[in-house]
């Protein structure tokens, strides 16, 4: 069928077989659990899932959109969890998170993506070697383990992306900070976006009481929860250190601005009373005095020369130079 990714078959001993289309549609809960991946944006997929009457509508309709918060919700026949991974396909932001939806019912685990997850990939070649999960409760609790583990990898890129920016904002007043600034402060904000509601979504599913959950599992996914709450604190960390820098860097760029100003308010504040003399003694009107005295030019320069130690001196005694 198109739009299947994947159908394996666990054999309870951390390996599994993968299936084709027709003997998924021959597959009985008694031959062993189930996953079942899929492409969403499929035709098929969608057809396919119309067609399965155990599954609630609005379980459906999320399984096939494009977009859902992280969230976790118990039903009657099973339990359905939205979560977002990283996203480390190639020329990929990080924080524009693929999302994974998930359906488990008692034999069988139903996920659905639009784009590569790794965390996913990984988990499906440990099945191929023989070591991955025996169940597929333990798949879920795998799973949300590595996805936290690769945000914490990604936040110690931001981190070490912070530090590189903080060391430019001192050493260097470039003004093109401000957008690197500013665009690292989207990806953090982008990325907690996700990861708050993903965090309320694993702490309700490791305290719901699911009988196919074992308290080791329970366990597993606390220190999910536990991980996941210190990612969320260093990304809360990093928005603030962000900030601290946007605004030092502004700090810095104003000051070199005031001090521009300041030498042009003083060099303007020197030569304005020159000005005014070299004007007045140019009007080119009758009666100016020293128009007929040959050293008359000198002595207006010699003046002026006067009237600028006499202001620098000023300025000096003010402490304005």
């Amino acid at each position: 069928m198109n739009g299947l990714i994947h159908a394996l078959l666990l054999d309870g001993q951390g390996g599994a077989q993968s299936l084709p289309w027709s003997a998924v549609e021959q597959w009985r809960p008694e031959d062993g659990e189930l996953w079942l991946h899929f492409d969403y944006a499929t035709a098929d997929v969608k057809t396919w899932f119309q067609s399965q009457d155990q599954l609630d509508e609005a379980i459906i309709e999320t399984l096939l959109s494009g977009g859902s918060r992280p969230r976790f919700s118990p039903q009657e026949n099973g339990v359905f969890i939205a979560w977002r991974g990283v996203n480390l396909n190639p020329q990929s932001d990080p924080d524009d998170m693929v999302a994974l939806r998930l359906w488990r019912d008692e034999h069988r685990l139903i996920s659905t993506r639009n784009r590569q997850l790794l965390a996913v990939r990984e988990m499906v070649q440990a099945l191929e070697r023989g070591q991955g999960p025996r169940t597929t409760a333990e798949i879920l609790v795998e799973l949300a383990s590595n996805m936290t583990s690769k945000i914490g990898k990604v936040l110690g890129d931001f981190d070490e992306q912070m530090a590189e920016l903080e060391e430019l904002v001192i050493d260097s007043r470039q003004v093109t900070l401000r957008s690197e600034l500013s665009e690292y402060r989207r990806h953090v904000m982008a990325m907690r976006r996700y990861i708050a509601p993903q965090k309320e979504a694993l702490s309700a599913f490791s305290m719901e009481k699911l009988a196919w959950l074992t308290g080791s599992e329970k366990v597993q996914l606390r220190e999910v929860v536990d991980r996941i709450t210190r990612h969320l604190e260093d990304l809360e960390l990093l928005r603030e250190r962000a900030i601290i820098a946007q605004e030092e860097l502004q700090n810095r760029i104003s000051e070199e601005l005031n001090s521009r100003l300041y030498v042009l308010s003083v060099i303007t504040a020197i030569f304005l009373p020159l000005g005014f003399f070299t004007g007045l003694f140019g009007i080119n009107v009758g009666g100016m005095p020293g128009t007929e005295n040959a050293s008359g030019f000198w002595y207006v320069v010699s003046g002026m020369a006067l009237l600028l130690v006499l202001q620098l001196g000023y300025f000096r005694w003010r402490r304005w130079l």
